[in-house]
């Protein structure tokens, strides 16, 4: 997999692509905003992970350059700005996914995998039907709160963590905008009940980590994505 990735910062910039070519990654790494469309036109990466803030030329113009040569190009952005309206442009901006600094280059990895084999469509979504809804071994089925493993009975969910794992399901591959869920799951977006969802997310990684080919996503700020890979 080939990796335009672009970082002006130098430690930090050889932390990642160290990691990434360790990985088996073909990396060209970049560090300066206005040799990036060069870049990527010589290259011609699989994915582009692009730092925000850059010498000559930021990350939110140069991804919608990108996005406007090849709107398949999967696109991550790193930054360290917090707010959830830089979130927003980041996505207005071709971004697929955002990521905050400091971030670990485990979720990196997996962010990009995900992301690759999703824009290929090659990436296996969750799937509705009669039955329940299919999450690579699970089955979820919402009207008896119950998680299978195989088709065997695997744990019987509470009412809330049959809801939320219902609204964050029914969406394949689509982000579900944490605000939403606590509107719709606890009724409003308090502090208290952001941190009972943050509980209920863990629970239900939980509850799925003996299929780790399904993931719960954290996009930070902006929401969840549940895929499988």
């Amino acid at each position: 997999m080939r990796i335009l990735y672009v970082e002006d910062k130098p430690f930090l910039g050889k932390i990642v692509q160290e990691s990434l070519e360790s990985r088996q990654f073909e990396v060209h790494w970049v560090t300066d905003g206005a040799e990036v469309l060069a870049a990527f036109e010589a290259f011609r990466p699989d994915v582009c992970v692009l730092d925000v803030m850059l010498p000559h030329r930021d990350g939110f113009s140069l991804g919608k350059e990108i996005r406007a040569l090849d709107p398949q190009m999967p696109i991550i952005f790193l930054t360290a700005k917090s707010q959830t309206e830089d979130v927003l442009q980041g996505f207005d901006s071709g971004g697929n996914e955002y990521l905050r600094k400091p971030f670990s280059q485990e979720e990196l990895i997996v962010c990009i995998k995900n992301l690759v084999n999703l824009t290929k469509g090659s990436l296996p979504t969750p799937i509705a039907n009669a039955d329940g809804i299919r999450l690579g071994r699970f089955l979820f089925r919402p009207e008896r709160q119950q998680l299978q493993l195989d088709d065997q009975p695997r744990r019987q969910l509470s009412h809330r963590e049959t809801q939320l794992l219902e609204m964050l399901s029914s969406k394949p591959n689509a982000i579900v905008e944490r605000r939403e869920v606590l509107k719709k799951v606890w009724g409003h977006d308090s502090i208290f009940n952001s941190r009972n969802l943050d509980v209920y997310v863990t629970l239900l990684r939980e509850y799925l980590k003996d299929d780790p080919e399904v993931q719960i996503l954290t996009l930070k700020g902006v929401g969840y994505r549940v895929v499988c890979s």
